[in-house]
């Protein structure tokens, strides 16, 4: 009998659950494609038609975090109207989101990529270059309002994104802080600075005289102990006090100034994520980081 394609994407998505449930337990290393077979309920060979090995099933269940997070994040009602640092605050909190009840998987996936980087990146991701997309999209929309300066890297722009989030997600498995206090306090503040960057045309400079260095720096710049809060403490207050090339346009004042304005709420305090998404929550409030730890199993 002929599989149809919703029971193949059922199929596929037992699978990953079954690995990361026994990777979690077993580790990488102790668990077979044999064992992921049949706690998924499947043949030994069945599973060979859906991933070729267990690293494809690591990028498998990347994969599905990354678009179930973008998804979660363009259907926050009232989306549409958030500023560009509230769009991309509320895309990294969906993907720690996503990744908090597996959060012990994540810490071995990191291992297994520092491991061997080039076997987990040897067929990129479709998720990521939603990623990108949607990344593409909200400068695209903030440009256009006049809520920061014409850019010409908006692809370049996506592609940091994703190195950024590969780092917070390292910063937050090492974070210890109450409830990942020390995590939310990284992306409300970097976010913060690069959209003050974004206003007055700086990004654009900095990366004509080498974005590249930005790039291939981002992940180690993300790390405990590297006083990166305190450089963007000060990066952000020398941007806010430096005068701007032209008299910022109106969305960009108000998106300047949260304290007076109410298109942009200050971001409430972090709650845990429930089980399911609450339901009934504010159109103009991002959801936020992800902050209750998982207990061990």
């Amino acid at each position: 009998m002929k599989t149809t394609r919703q029971q193949q994407d059922a199929t596929r998505r037992q699978i990953v659950a079954s690995a990361v449930d026994l990777m979690t337990r077993q580790g990488f290393d102790g668990t077979t494609m044999k064992d992921i077979a049949r706690a998924a309920g499947i043949g030994d060979a069945t599973i060979y038609k859906y991933f070729p090995t267990k690293d494809r099933i690591v990028l498998g269940y990347l994969d599905d975090v990354a678009h179930q997070a973008l998804a979660d994040t363009l259907q926050t009602p009232g989306f549409a109207g958030y500023g560009l640092q509230e769009k991309l605050q509320r895309l990294t909190d969906a993907v720690l989101e996503r990744l908090l009840a597996d959060r012990e998987f994540v810490a071995q996936v990191r291992g297994l990529a520092r491991r061997s980087p080039l076997s987990m990146l040897a067929e990129p991701l479709a998720a990521r270059q939603n990623l990108r997309d949607a990344v593409a999209g909200f400068l695209e929309a903030a440009e256009a309002s006049g809520e920061i300066e014409p850019c010409d890297f908006k692809g370049l722009a996506g592609s940091l994104y994703t190195d950024y989030l590969a780092g917070v997600v390292s910063y937050w498995l090492a974070d210890t802080s109450d409830e990942f206090a020390d995590t939310t306090q990284l992306v409300d503040l970097s976010l913060g600075v690069l959209v003050q960057a974004l206003r007055g045309g700086l990004v654009n400079r900095v990366l004509q005289l080498g974005g590249f260095v930005l790039r291939s720096q981002m992940a180690r710049m993300v790390q405990h102990g590297s006083g990166l809060m305190g450089m963007l403490h000060m990066a952000q207050q020398a941007m806010a006090s430096a005068p701007t090339a032209r008299a910022p346009a109106p969305m960009a004042a108000a998106a300047a100034s949260p304290a007076t304005t109410p298109s942009q709420p200050p971001r409430a305090p972090r709650k845990p994520r429930a089980a399911t998404p609450p339901t009934g929550a504010p159109a103009a409030q991002p959801k936020a980081t992800p902050r209750k730890k998982k207990s061990a199993p």
